[in-house]
């Protein structure tokens, strides 16, 4: 097996990856709040855990991968009050909270199939790991890391010394409200384990429990559930940035108290996507498109994926219809060469041994997609490498960027006679080297909906809008 290099969060630097059993690594990723549609943001970071993992299958690894459903207990606010979202979206729709999650649940499903994004060995739901969660809480509260309140049982963070230690947070330099107004918690970093219902109100989601009729906190889920499936310690551990500061660091915290080891080796998380202003992509800053939204504007999931390949995930995507306009420009071309490479009959090199490496060594280099795609695109436009031996390769290397290339099939474009006569005219042009006139026929012929891509083979031509 090859060495992969990885950025950990936790250590602020790069790392050779160490599995905790050789030749496997567990990963667990924090999955969708299932109250709403996933929003393309959402979907960035999943596409880049499909990636890791790709990455390291690619590498001959055996992947363990679970990724939660939050279904009850994320509240609105991340110092843990507000309406629960599930409970809220339940009352706004008149549905009960099993029927928004099922609902949302599947759409969300049915995106990650579009976007080619294998399935991982267990989606737990939160709901339906309540005891879990409760023998957890149990233990903490038998180590003295919790304290009642009026409205739920917190953990007090001053008793874990390394809290923090993700997000770099000094707890000892904040002061009462820098995060939340205190209340009846006795620190500002102290977070929710179990919530109490509250007695005015019924709750579709509630049990009971050692400490009275509620519900789970949102942090204690993912602990539960990613010990249960992966043990205590876990080799990686997934999600976007916005969980650092809070969600992650809480679960740290809970975890380790709870066992007495390190909860995870490797921590991972996608930068943002941003909008055109360079905010993140939510509902309150705008930019809030779904996968479906896209489809109506006349993109594929795979034109999304692609633009998503082009930027590290460790770096901010600004994301816009332009920039999407030419991802899907740039694949449509690559579609065309795919389908070019396929009819190719000419012999040539079999340079598979020089390419792999060099894509191998892109992908394990903390996952360098953009150098990777720019390998493929070499590989793609290498006219002196076996059409066959190509093909075979292009085809490996989308086992990790999955924009499935396998199943590229003709689709006859029909080329209207002004546009062939057009082609007809700039053909004539570039043979006389009359350069200058051929490029105003190109933007003539781009006029139409159509782009040239010139090949040894003759010009390509791929339909814009």
């Amino acid at each position: 097996m090859e060495k992969i290099k990885l950025y950990n969060t936790l250590s602020r630097k790069k790392e050779k990856f160490k599995p905790i059993k050789k030749g496997e690594v567990k990963i667990y990723s924090c999955g969708p709040t299932v109250y709403w549609y996933q929003h393309i943001g959402n979907l960035r970071t999943y596409i880049f855990t499909d990636i890791l993992r790709k990455v390291f299958e690619y590498n001959n690894y055996k992947v363990k991968h679970i990724i939660n459903v939050t279904d009850v207990g994320h509240l609105v606010s991340d110092s843990d009050t507000g309406e629960d979202k599930m409970e809220k979206a339940a009352q706004k729709e008149g549905k009960s909270a099993k029927e928004i999650a099922k609902f949302y649940f599947s759409s969300f499903l049915e995106d990650l199939k579009k976007l080619n994004i294998k399935m991982p060995e267990k989606w737990p739901k939160a709901s339906e790991h309540i005891k879990e969660q409760i023998s957890m809480i149990s233990k903490l509260e038998k180590k003295g890391y919790t304290y009642k309140t009026n409205d739920g049982i917190y953990f007090n963070t001053k008793k874990f010394k390394s809290y923090g230690k993700l997000s770099n947070l000094d707890i000892s330099k904040l002061k009462a409200g820098s995060r939340v107004s205190l209340g009846e918690k006795k620190n500002t970093t102290d977070f929710a384990l179990w919530k109490f219902s509250n007695k005015n109100e019924k709750r579709q989601q509630e049990w009971d429990s050692p400490w009275g009729i509620g519900f789970p906190g949102w942090h204690i889920e993912c602990s539960a559930m990613s010990t249960k499936y992966l043990g205590k310690t876990i080799d990686i551990h997934t999600g976007g940035q916005e969980h650092i500061q809070v969600h992650h660091t809480n679960e740290i915290a809970q975890s380790e108290c709870t066992f007495g080891c390190k909860f995870v080796n490797y921590w991972m998380h996608t930068a943002w996507l941003l909008n055109e202003e360079g905010k993140k992509v939510s509902k309150s800053k705008g930019g809030l498109y779904k996968l479906s939204d896209l489809e109506s504007l006349g993109y594929s999931p795979q034109h999304f994926r692609y633009l998503t390949l082009q930027t590290h995930y460790k770096k901010p995507l600004k994301f816009s219809l332009d920039t999407l306009d030419s991802s899907k420009t740039a694949f449509e071309r690559l579609k065309n060469k795919i389908l070019t490479i396929k009819e190719q009959t000419h012999k040539g090199k079999d340079l598979t041994s020089e390419y792999n490496s060099q894509f191998l060594n892109a992908i394990n280099e903390d996952l360098n997609i953009p150098k990777a795609l720019s390998i493929f695109q070499k590989v793609l436009d290498d006219f002196d490498f076996s059409p066959k031996r190509k093909l075979q390769l292009l085809i490996k290397f989308d086992s990790v960027l999955s924009l499935g290339i396998k199943d590229i099939k003709e689709k006859r474009v029909q080329i209207p006679d002004d546009v062939k006569k057009l082609l007809k005219e700039r053909d004539s042009l570039r043979k006389e080297k009359k350069f200058a006139e051929a490029d105003i026929l190109r933007q003539r012929i781009k006029e139409f909906g159509f782009e040239i891509e010139d090949s040894p083979e003759g010009p390509n031509l791929t339909k814009t809008k």
